[in-house]
């Protein structure tokens, strides 16, 4: 029997470029097809989702007619209940073998394998979600050995499917590896690292498949189904740019982005005075963030990069607002680090190269790296040269540690290397973007906002 599997992954709700896609999934599809995602669909930097609590993203697969999804960590970034609502309200499976509650309790609505019929042929598909490691507490999740995790849906459907496919969100080297470890799955789907195959590739007698990301590609395989295996006829990537955008997504996007922009618009407070934002110059905006920061993980130090915000805010504060200040999902971070490499950071952020590098990385949605702002700190610089450092009123020791709070974009060492120096890493369920919710809403912390940190002179008297 025939079967066309056409999938997609990482998509991270460029919606623009799914709606081309969705155009070529419609054109391609017929009767002997099943489409799939691969996790990391909704990315709720989009306010479409922000406001219908990721409804909106349920309603554009269903529009294509996809038929399963496997969970990625973008569908866990904007919190656990929102994951909840939309697994258990979407008639399209949400699948990972491996994701529970903090509790190790199963998750409402999320399945751990489904088996689907498509011309006579039962089709079991079963994926893993990625282990963040550090961040699951904050998150919520428990995440179990994908590997094991795998091996126990396999054991348990035995006898009970024809065709495995393991629709996966945990990387191709990780998938590869499984290809050469498995006999049982027949096709991997790979996502989370955006690879591209420009075509189909055969592991250990496996199919392997990865479509890139942002909805530039969708894959294609067809194969031929018998009671002696799966042969694969064709498996390819077809890229999506010359087909026009589906009209019911954008239809359903118009839809959504109003009913978003009405639930968020709501107004949360005013503000007095403005928190303007530069990406080179110290602004109260950054500094508020930095304030907040050090505030609500209590350490020595706060500090953070003006390119995580995109704009200031002036008056009324909503969460639309909100969203466009600061689109990142970053998460408030404390750590460990010795001064040597905060001096070095500093240092760097007199570099307006530094700053005005690209920003690209894990969860990061803004443009520049930007400079760094402080609390609990002064320097002192002629704009070119490091003075002296002060962390409360101690001048900074290099081989001292010291605690700081930040994003976990600087804790990697993101846009300043040497803050990748790093330990005892805590990360907070909360977004940078709740930071500003919450101490642009306090008079007093406003107010210090407009203090400068950075002090510059011609030189230092001794």
């Amino acid at each position: 029997m025939n079967l066309k599997i056409i999938h997609t992954n990482d998509m991270h709700s460029h919606f623009d470029a799914f709606g081309r896609a969705a155009s070529l999934i419609k054109e391609l599809k017929d009767e002997s097809t099943i489409v799939l995602d691969g996790g990391d669909f909704a990315d709720f930097k989009s306010i479409e989702l922000q406001g219908t609590k990721g409804m909106a993203a349920i309603e554009l697969l269903q529009s294509v007619g996809y038929d399963a999804l496997t969970i990625g960590n973008n569908e866990m970034f904007n919190g656990f209940d929102t994951l909840e609502h939309m697994a258990d309200n979407s008639p399209i499976p949400f699948i990972s073998n491996n994701l529970y509650r903090k509790d190790k309790a199963s998750v409402n609505g999320v399945k751990s394998s489904v088996i689907l019929e498509k011309n006579g042929i039962r089709i079991l598909i079963t994926g893993s979600s990625p282990d963040l490691q550090g961040f699951n507490d904050g998150l919520g999740v428990h995440i179990t050995d994908y590997k094991e995790a795998i091996r126990e849906e396999l054991e348990r459907n035995r006898g009970a499917y024809d065709l495995c496919i393991l629709l996966n969100h945990v990387g191709t080297v990780a998938d590869e590896e499984l290809a050469n470890e498995l006999d049982d799955v027949d096709i991997i789907l790979s996502a989370h690292d955006h690879q591209l195959f420009t075509e189909a590739k055969v592991v250990s007698g496996t199919v392997m498949n990865s479509a890139g990301c942002y909805g530039e590609y969708i894959g294609v395989l067809e194969l031929d189904v018998t009671s002696d295996g799966v042969e694969l006829i064709r498996g390819e990537t077809l890229a999506t740019d010359s087909s026009p955008v589906d009209r019911e997504v954008k239809a359903i996007l118009k839809k959504n982005k109003e009913i978003a922009i009405e639930v968020l618009s709501k107004p949360l407070y005013t503000i007095d005075q403005s928190l303007w934002h530069d990406v080179l110059e110290e602004n109260p905006m950054t500094n508020l963030i930095a304030d907040g920061l050090q505030d609500m993980l209590k350490c020595d130090l706060g500090m953070i990069n003006s390119g995580v915000v995109n704009a200031g805010a002036f008056q009324m504060i909503n969460h639309k607002k909100l969203i466009e200040i600061c689109p990142s999902p970053l998460n408030p971070t404390s750590f460990d680090i010795q001064g040597k490499h905060i001096r070095k950071a500093i240092e760097e952020s007199l570099d307006v190269e530094i700053c005005l590098a690209d920003g690209k990385g894990p969860g990061f949605r803004g443009k520049f790296v930007g400079r760094l702002h402080v609390s609990g700190a002064e320097i002192s610089h002629n704009g070119q040269e490091i003075f002296s450092i002060l962390i409360g009123s101690e001048p900074l020791e290099d081989e001292k540690w010291y605690s700081v709070a930040s994003s976990d974009y600087l804790q990697r060492g993101s846009g300043y290397d040497s803050l990748g120096h790093a330990r005892n890493e805590k990360y907070l369920p909360e977004e940078i973007r709740d930071v500003i919710r919450i101490y642009g809403g306090r008079e007093d912390f406003i107010k210090r906002a407009q203090v400068n940190r950075w002090k510059e002179s011609s030189s230092i008297t001794v």
